[in-house]
């Protein structure tokens, strides 16, 4: 089996107009692998935002409409290279990696649920909002250059951003599809 690597090196590279095609081709082997519990599959992070300097990883959202045992994706997903990863939201997200570099995350959410909406906000509000998404380029390039070797502050070092723009988000939605959850971003 692989090893996770959490302090994998964080690079942050140019908008690669190839992750949509990348995002459908493994959209197609996660929906074949799911089958039916499957309700929604997203493309969501830095590489769904078109124009969005990004680490190279492609970042899919699988929302069921409930959680199966964990055996059952790994039996499932197994076959196409994805590895399961604990995860700091485990009750929330289940989270599942392939690559050595990590090339795709997947992240399997119910449905409607707060976990599986703040995705969406974001990568919907960073689309609709060139500038906001230019504020998100340059603050991750000032971490991945600070954090290089240090993922897991890269990423915390994202989160005040995020939280901001999910509230943002959420404050100009007239009718979110779930209610937030309070203190999350």
């Amino acid at each position: 089996m692989a090893e996770f690597n959490p302090n994998e090196t964080v690079a942050v590279v140019d908008y690669d107009p190839a992750w949509p095609d990348l995002f459908e081709r493994e959209a197609a082997a996660v929906r074949n692998a799911l089958g039916d519990a499957l309700i929604e599959l997203e493309h969501i992070g830095s590489t769904s935002v078109p124009g969005l300097p990004a680490k190279p990883t492609i970042d899919l959202l699988a929302a069921v409409e409930a959680f199966a045992p964990l055996e059952t994706y790994t039996v499932q997903l197994a076959p196409l290279g994805y590895h399961y990863q604990p995860h700091e939201n485990a009750g929330e997200r289940l989270f599942f990696w392939k690559g050595t570099p990590r090339t795709y995350h997947l992240h399997i959410v119910e449905y409607a649920t707060w976990e599986h909406q703040r995705h969406i906000l974001f990568r919907d509000y960073l689309r609709a909002h060139p500038q906001v998404a230019e504020q998100y380029a340059t603050l991750k390039r000032n971490l991945a250059a600070r954090f290089q070797h240090n993922r897991p502050a890269y990423t915390e070092g994202k989160s005040a951003f995020i939280f901001a723009v999910v509230e943002r988000a959420l404050s100009e939605t007239s009718t979110p599809r779930t209610a937030r959850q309070p203190g999350q971003p």
